[in-house]
């Protein structure tokens, strides 16, 4: 047995170049050793592992996909880590991430296109196979990405989304999930309709508004500029819109709100006001989060498959990187969504 304590310097972190010295042979050829290369003999490698075992000598796993060009890590910028739609997709991308042997690094951009900005940089810098985005609220400008595109890093927008050469998108239909839900409401006898939704620069929100104008437009019904607020979906601005309700020449009797957790703050809010739902008003919200299914009266919702999505991006970025297939000629990628029917519509 080689006296193995004397060789090496104890309390530092063992290289191969110790091992190399500790057996009398080159850092080669403990490399291919550690690496099962053809070329060395079972002897030796047996020889190397058995003395790298003893010495507790750990791979330098960084070291190792840097000479393979690869960190084996994904990189993911969302809005907000506080939405349930959000943690969800992260749930789905994390568990295929995960079994294919990668790591994500997550960052929040907190709705802010600047913050979106340093993240992406930094996730660039940090040398990752791959970048999942949902954009911020604001995000206007688009540079940020370009590095990833001119070097071929692959690049995949999900739920807020823009289309980029080369990058592929991963959404629902916004478009006919919002003309469902105006007309599922149209269905009910509503005459007055308003909508509430975010930033129209965002593809979510806008394209949730136009189905709102096909479903009326569907009943040869005219849309007027009233019929549409828009608001950053904030619970304290919930006081506003009710203000606006209160303004509005005739009753508005139906909602179609582009959030789940702003309807239900809304409902609250109605209630307060004497408001009867869904006599008085009726109510639909998106994405299905579980709040809508605990508020009395129970919210009509569009199901946003969140865990699904996530799934589908980890799948399809994961395939990409290991060359099962080429994302580069794809565009969207669309799941289905559908229509949850409950109380805040029909009784």
């Amino acid at each position: 047995m080689l006296n193995l304590c004397n060789n090496i310097v104890m309390g530092k972190r063992i290289t191969i170049y110790d091992l190399a010295k500790t057996l009398g042979v080159s850092a080669g050829t403990v490399s291919r050793s550690l690496n099962d290369h053809p070329s060395i003999s079972p002897k030796t490698k047996e020889r190397v592992i058995t003395v790298a075992n003893e010495l507790g000598y750990k791979t330098n796993k960084f070291a190792v996909n840097l000479s393979k060009q690869k960190s084996n890590t994904i990189g993911v910028i969302v809005p907000k880590l506080n939405s349930i739609f959000m943690s969800t997709l992260l749930a789905g991308i994390e568990k295929i991430a995960n079994e294919a042997g990668y790591n994500l690094i997550i960052s929040q951009s907190l709705e802010s296109m600047e913050k979106e900005k340093i993240n992406a940089k930094t996730l660039y810098h940090s040398g990752v196979d791959a970048l999942l985005v949902s954009l911020a609220y604001d995000t206007s400008n688009f540079d940020h990405f370009a590095h990833y595109i001119r070097n071929k890093i692959p690049l995949i927008f999900i739920d807020r989304v823009h289309n980029l050469p080369n990058c592929s998108t991963i959404i629902i239909n916004n478009r006919l999930a919002g003309f469902e839900a105006t007309e599922h409401l149209l269905a009910q006898g509503c005459k007055n309709l308003l909508y509430i939704g975010g930033n129209i620069k965002r593809n979510v929100y806008c394209d949730r508004l136009q189905g709102f104008k096909d479903a009326l437009e569907n009943r040869q019904l005219k849309f007027d500029k009233t019929n549409f607020l828009e608001t950053d979906l904030a619970p304290n601005n919930v006081d506003t819109v009710i203000r606006y309700m209160g303004n509005s020449k005739n009753p508005i009797d139906g909602l179609f709100v582009a959030s789940d957790n702003f309807a239900v703050h809304m409902i609250k809010a109605l209630k307060k006001e004497n408001y009867k739902i869904p006599q008085d008003i009726k109510i639909v919200g998106f994405n299905n989060d579980p709040i809508s299914d605990l508020i009395t009266p129970t919210l009509t919702t569009i199901n946003y498959p969140g865990y699904e999505m996530g799934i589908l991006a980890g799948q399809s970025i994961i395939s990409h990187l290991n060359g099962g297939i080429n994302l580069q000629p794809t565009n969207a990628i669309t799941l289905r969504h559908k229509l949850i029917i409950r109380e805040s519509t029909h009784k």
